[in-house]
């Protein structure tokens, strides 16, 4: 049924493509990369990019929630709105994808299930960028399937921004933005609130967030820094040993403190960066009883780069270093650490009237523990005209264990500091079609990965889940999107992912992650503006995972926005469906929101 769904999707968007009169006027989004700025049609990688009104009229009061949104992407929530989600694209693991705030790693070197502790709130994202498929060679570290870069913006001008929310199971929301600057040196103070009573036994949550950004012009460049904090008390029924434990609490703490700076000097062009981030992780197996087994991890990553990028008769080439110590204290995983230096290589050029565009590119790293790695990679686009093009990429992708895969020790987990870093083929060949109206893309993808790293058992009946290299696990597929805008005031957008994935060892254990990844993922949405101040999104799921069957959902936000103020009305899981996206973890059913937003602007 779903793979007809996708046939007929697909051969609906070439339809409409070829329908839609084509033009030159292409809106170009610049997608900003490590070493250079690319316009978005010349991209040839597979990019999404949200913007600012796409975030404020979804149905999602969350960072993980509007990521669902994207085809392709797999976030397994434990919880809601935020508590707690583990990231994973087109059937990798979640420790597979890179997140950064503004350029900067915020990766948990103790676990990837830490990762999106961050000290933002939805609603003060200026844009997040995703890139589908490897890019180890940019990035380093956990580049391995994807990159999420969520990006905010300090604001120009004098005014305070107040919202509020409320909604089922007692939830609410708080939230404060004021903004102080000019065009010279431009500042923004953020900070949220969040909490509920839970949806089910033991899901209460409170999640606490302070952010703060500045920016300073100077010549050619900026300055720029950024501090924030974040924290999560919530109760975690079933999240992690089992699913009888029904009294498991976690707190969690993460802060991030930066300065970058970026400046041009002619063709060369400078940007780098300090930066340190440190995570807390406090668990208890039962709230009530504390002294029955308790563990603390304070984690921090301290690290430095420097890229630069130079435009010459042969292209743009860019080469950048980066130096980061990660350093673990733990009542369970002891005191490890690692020292990491990365350096990177990457040359952009043009042929054929700059219709082929090619970019090769290398990285070595070395890890103090795990010695060295190469990360090479090749990126080719052919443009037949502005309107459509084909691309092509290839790589090798590396990742080390983190701390908790090697060392982590309890009644129901087992580390294991004998296991091997992964590694892999990661490739992607696909068209795209871009107008004023259109943005369509194909793509097929593969990804062919050694030992593998996942949680498992020998047995279903074994008690202890053991962090093991699997084997080999190849993954492919094929990726759809369409997004048409048919009139100023009409959206529409589907898309179908379809993921295959062969495991070399699938029928000597039981997976505690990989075997659940989707299969078939169908995302469809439509935004509709009336009567000059409303907006209506409403956004339909089909989700099909490989051991834990499949399930709809339903979303929809009605926003009234005027110059100073907006209201919305937001409802998730309209159709009331019971599933589960994580380690059988339930999640909530209907739930209704309803919330508010005042701008007051000073002179």
């Amino acid at each position: 049924m779903i793979k007809k769904i996708g046939s007929v999707f697909f051969l609906g968007s070439l339809l409409l493509v070829n329908a839609q009169e084509k033009t030159t006027d292409i809106e170009n989004i610049e997608f900003q990369g490590k070493f250079i700025s690319t316009p978005y049609k010349s991209a040839n990688q597979n990019i999404t990019v949200i913007t600012k009104e796409d975030i404020a009229n979804a149905p999602s009061k969350s960072i993980d929630e509007i990521l669902q949104q994207v085809p392709g992407m797999d976030i397994r929530r434990r919880g809601s709105n935020g508590v707690q989600s583990d990231i994973s694209f087109r059937g990798s693991s979640f420790e597979q994808v890179l997140l950064l705030l503004n350029g900067v790693r915020m990766n948990d070197s103790q676990t990837g299930h830490n990762s999106m502790n961050l000290p933002v709130d939805l609603e003060d994202v200026e844009k997040i960028e995703i890139i589908k498929g490897p890019a180890a060679r940019r990035f380093g570290q956990n580049a391995y399937a994807g990159v999420i870069n969520v990006i905010t913006k300090p604001g120009i001008g004098k005014k305070v921004k107040i919202s509020a929310e409320g909604g089922d199971y007692s939830s609410y929301g708080l939230g404060f933005n004021a903004q102080m600057g000019n065009e010279k040196f431009a500042n923004t103070l953020q900070a949220n609130a969040s909490g509920s009573q839970g949806y089910m036994y033991n899901t209460d949550y409170e999640i606490r967030n302070v952010f703060y950004q500045g920016k300073l012009n100077i010549k050619n460049g900026d300055l720029r820094l950024q501090a924030g904090f974040s924290e999560k008390k919530f109760g975690a029924n079933g999240f992690y040993a089992s699913k009888t434990a029904i009294d498991q609490y976690e707190e969690m703490q993460a802060s991030i403190v930066s300065v970058a700076h970026q400046q041009t000097f002619g063709k060369l062009k400078i940007n780098s960066n300090v930066y340190w981030r440190r995570g807390q992780d406090m668990y208890l197996f039962n709230r009530q009883k504390p002294s029955i087994y308790r563990n603390m991890h304070i984690g921090n990553n301290v690290g430095g780069e420097i890229n630069s990028s130079y435009q010459w008769g042969l292209g743009t080439t860019g080469v950048g270093v980066e130096l980061r110590k990660e350093f673990l204290v733990s009542s369970n995983l002891g005191n490890p650490n690692r020292f990491v230096s990365q350096v990177f290589f990457e040359h952009h050029f043009s042929l054929l009237d700059k219709k082929l565009n090619i970019t090769p590119g290398i990285s070595w790293a070395n890890y103090s523990k795990e010695g060295n790695f190469f990360y090479p990679g090749l990126d080719v686009g052919y443009n037949f005209n502005p309107n459509n093009k084909v691309y092509g990429n290839i790589a090798k992708v590396h990742r080390i264990p983190t701390f908790t895969d090697l060392y982590y020790v309890s009644p129901q987990e087992s580390g294991n500091p004998n296991l091997l870093p992964e590694n892999g083929i990661s490739s992607e060949v696909g068209y795209q079609y871009q107008n004023q109206r259109i943005l369509a893309k194909v793509s097929g993808f593969l990804r062919d990965s050694k030992n593998s790293i996942d949680w498992i058992k020998k047995d279903i009946n074994d008690k202890t889940w053991a962090a093991e290299n699997v084997g080999n696990i190849k993954i492919k597929g094929i990726e759809t999107e369409i997004n048409y805008k048919m009139t100023n005031w009409l959206k529409m957008m589907a898309g179908y992912t379809y993921i295959d994935g062969k495991f070399q060892k699938s029928n000597e254990f039981v997976s505690k992650y990989i075997m659940d990844n989707l299969r078939h993922q169908f995302i469809g949405k439509v935004e509709a503006k009336f009567l000059g101040a409303f907006t209506n999104e409403i956004v339909y799921r089909y989700n099909e995972r490989m051991n834990l069957g499949s399930y709809q959902l339903l979303d929809n936000k009605l926003s009234f926005n005027k110059k100073d103020y907006s209201v919305y009305v937001l409802v998730n899981n309209i159709t009331n469906t019971k599933y589960t996206e994580a380690f059988g973890v339930e999640m909530p059913q209907r739930w209704f929101h309803i919330g508010f937003s005042y701008t007051i602007n000073m002179k």
